[in-house]
C-alpha cells in the first residue's frame, strides 16, 4: 500500500515564503527611504527611530524565514505545529508605525 501523503509539497510554500521576503526587504527599503526622508529634522531621534524600524524590518525577514523552514517541516512529516500568527502582528504593526510616522511628517511639513 503506498504511503499517505499529508501534504503536496509543490510550490505553494517557496511561494509563500517568497512573497514573505518580498515583503520584508519592501518594509526594509521603505524604513531606509524614511531616514533619508527625515534627516533634515534636528535631534538624533529620527535616525533612532529609522534604525529600529529598519531593525523590526529585518527581524521580519529572518522570522519568515524560520516560519517558512517550520510550516514547511509540519506540513511533510504531519509533526508539530504550524506556526501561529505572531509574524502578521509584526508585519502590521510595523506597517502602522510606518504610516503613523509619515502622516505625522506630512502633517508638520
Amino acid at each position: 500500500m503506498r504511503e499517505r501523503r499529508i501534504f503536496d509539497p509543490g510550490l505553494q510554500p517557496e511561494r509563500t515564503e517568497l512573497a514573505w521576503r518580498r515583503t520584508g526587504l519592501a518594509l526594509a527599503a521603505g524604513c531606509l527611504l524614511s531616514m533619508r526622508a527625515l534627516s533634515p529634522l534636528p535631534g538624533a531621534w529620527s535616525a533612532a527611530v529609522g534604525l529600529g524600524r529598519l531593525a523590526l524590518a529585518l527581524a521580519g525577514l529572518a522570522s519568515a524565514s524560520r516560519r517558512s523552514r517550520r510550516t514547511r517541516l509540519s506540513l511533510l512529516t504531519g509533526t508539530g505545529s504550524l506556526p501561529g500568527g505572531g509574524l502578521l502582528l509584526q508585519t502590521a504593526a510595523l506597517v502602522s508605525a510606518l504610516a503613523a510616522l509619515g502622516l505625522g511628517y506630512a502633517v508638520l511639513s
